[in-house]
């Protein structure tokens, strides 16, 4: 099975033809406010050294989000909002924060251990992260937890509140702060009517028990609220716009609507003006959640709400393929790939990387490999997995279960298949250097992604970038938001271990024209649909949006404008009509 692009027109968002960062870049628009980005954490790493200024040591974190966003920041003022990652204590905070503001652009969220542990490990990980993957049997809801979320997303909206301005756009990041949008809306003096006849009750509820501060840590916890519009804001800010990207997949509705908080997640999302997700069908999902549990009109990308709409779009991440050819030019990585080729001439390399997670499907992986070698005997002493399985919330009963799940696996398959200079599975529990890791890509003939549930799974544009050369196979789970973009992989279903093996089989078997054709398609899609570009399309789209609420009420304004003028005139004529009756009544004598 070979994959497709199976999105159908309605979300489909334009797609540029060029991976030049310039080209993605000319879709925004350099007027009116700043990009304020709001994610869990900030892309600075902030520790602490004796020895530092001011005690602190910082330093950028590369990859991932901040570089999603290398394009906005050339075109739009920019301001990064997150947490830390620790308790700053109270005395440092005032360095920190100036030292992030000025050097990085950046604005702390201050979380107490306490909020931050039930807030991130509690809910937005136990809970959140379960149910989007599609286990809501790993769940025990807890509502201190609940309240710390809560408290938490009210921490982040206060911090951008204080940021904001009329004309600014504000993107919130994933899971951990889907009730951002309704907190900030609500700080911003915006009324909850759009969203019914329960909206301002609703959103009241969700203030139970917060501390609201309008001087940052230090809060006051009011009864209610007593600020402009009945809302918790002490000023009005209008034209504020507000995206929500989610980078999990986003379950079914049958399975979403087990969430003991269903509808407060769905509302809180629902202030928003764009909402992204990684493929159709987690927007589909959404879509049928809020229809069926809110009763709210949905078409097939906008959902209808009192007086406004939110859009609902497509917007599939990639990476910086350019990081990766950059790094097989250094001498470091080339002298570790000859190191690899030789150690393994004459064996066929299966390389798969992965967090020791349920949902990467590493058992499914290693059950796969088992079926393979036992139907294709041939191949024993001729073809290595290398699993990379990096470590992942080891204190977590359910990980540690895991990880002597898959110990036990790679135990018995070498244990039956292994000889003394032979092994069929290399297991490695820990992280990989950059360069070790794009070495280990280069070298690899095929690529083995098993997730049960992914919401992209980034491995596989990795691979891809990095085998320009060696044209290796990819075979990835057709549960991983992947499968709906990279047409050329094989495409397997993790569960059926008998496909899987089989498909192992194909991708080792595969000719070379075959391989080279199917890399062509994979890597002309990673080169252009790049992780910049998913940034400045995202942003592009909000502008538009922006543009479009613009225009239509600039229309309903002058329609308004324009029907006033009509009663008046109409009003006008009736007095004329009537002055001209009274005076001929007077004429006749009969007044």
């Amino acid at each position: 099975m070979v994959a497709s692009d199976r999105t159908p027109a309605s979300l489909v968002r334009s797609r540029s033809v060029s991976s030049d960062t310039s080209f993605h870049t000319s879709r925004l628009s350099n007027q009116g406010g700043q990009l304020i980005v709001v994610a869990n954490r900030l892309p600075v790493s902030v520790t602490a050294d004796p020895k530092a200024e001011g005690g602190y040591r910082f330093s950028v974190s590369s990859g991932g989000l901040a570089s999603a966003l290398s394009g906005c920041k050339k075109k739009m003022d920019f301001v990064w909002i997150g947490w830390p990652g620790f308790d700053v204590p109270e005395i440092d905070r005032e360095f920190i924060t100036k030292k992030l503001s000025e050097d990085f652009s950046c604005i702390p969220v201050y979380i107490s251990d306490e909020v931050a542990e039930r807030y991130y490990n509690g809910f937005s990980n136990s809970i959140l992260w379960p149910f989007f993957h599609y286990h809501p049997g790993e769940i025990q809801f807890d509502e201190t937890d609940w309240l710390a979320y809560r408290q938490a997303n009210l921490l982040f909206a206060e911090a951008v509140q204080k940021e904001v301005k009329s004309g600014d756009i504000v993107w919130v990041q994933d899971y951990h702060l889907c009730l951002v949008p309704v907190y900030l809306r609500d700080l911003l003096g915006r009324d909850a009517a759009t969203m019914g006849e329960n909206g301002q009750r609703d959103v009241n509820a969700m203030f139970e028990g917060l501390t609201v501060s309008t001087e940052g840590a230090k809060g006051v916890r009011k009864p209610g609220p007593t600020g402009v519009n009945g809302t918790h804001g002490t000023n009005f800010v209008g034209d504020v716009q507000i995206g929500f990207f989610l980078h999990t997949p986003f379950p079914s509705s049958e399975v979403f609507r087990t969430l003991p908080v269903r509808r407060e997640i769905l509302l809180g999302i629902l202030n928003c003006d764009l909402i992204g997700f990684h493929t159709y069908d987690y927007a589909r999902h959404f879509l049928s959640s809020c229809s069926r549990l809110l009763g709210v009109k949905c078409t097939p990308n906008k959902i209808e709400l009192v007086g406004r709409h939110a859009t609902v779009g497509t917007f599939p991440i990639g990476i910086e393929p350019g990081q990766f050819l950059e790094a097989l030019q250094q001498d470091q990585v080339q002298q570790r790939v000859a190191t690899l080729r030789r150690r393994f001439e004459g064996v066929k390399l299966i390389v798969g990387v992965d967090r020791l997670d349920y949902i990467k499907g590493v058992p499914q992986k290693l059950h796969a490999m088992e079926v393979f070698l036992e139907e294709h005997p041939e191949w024993i002493g001729k073809v290595v997995l290398v699993q990379v399985a990096v470590p992942s919330r080891q204190d977590v009963e359910e990980y540690q279960n895991l990880r002597a799940m898959v110990n036990e696996l790679v135990g018995r398959i070498n244990g039956r298949f292994g000889t003394v200079d032979w092994m069929p599975i290399h297991f490695m529990h820990r992280s990989v250097p950059f360069s070790e890791l794009t070495a280990l890509y280069t070298v690899s003939d095929a690529c083995l992604i098993t997730s049960t549930r992914d919401g992209m799974n980034l491995v596989a544009y990795e691979y891809i970038a990095c085998q320009q050369q060696s044209h290796g196979v990819l075979i990835l789970s057709e549960f991983a938001g992947a499968a709906h973009s990279l047409n050329g992989a094989l495409i397997v279903n993790p569960w059926n271990t008998a496909e899987t093996g089989e498909a192992i089989h194909q991708a080792l078997t595969m000719g070379g024209d075959e391989r080279e054709e199917a890399h062509r398609k994979l890597f002309r899609y990673v080169s252009q649909y790049t992780a910049s570009h998913w940034g400045t399309e995202f942003v592009a789209e909000l502008q538009r949006d922006r543009a479009e609420r613009r225009a239509i009420a600039e229309a309903s304004d002058k329609d308004e404008a324009a029907a006033a003028d009509a009663a008046q005139a109409d009003r006008d004529q009736r007095a004329k009509q009537e002055q001209l009756r009274r005076q001929g009544l007077q004429l006749t004598g009969k007044a």
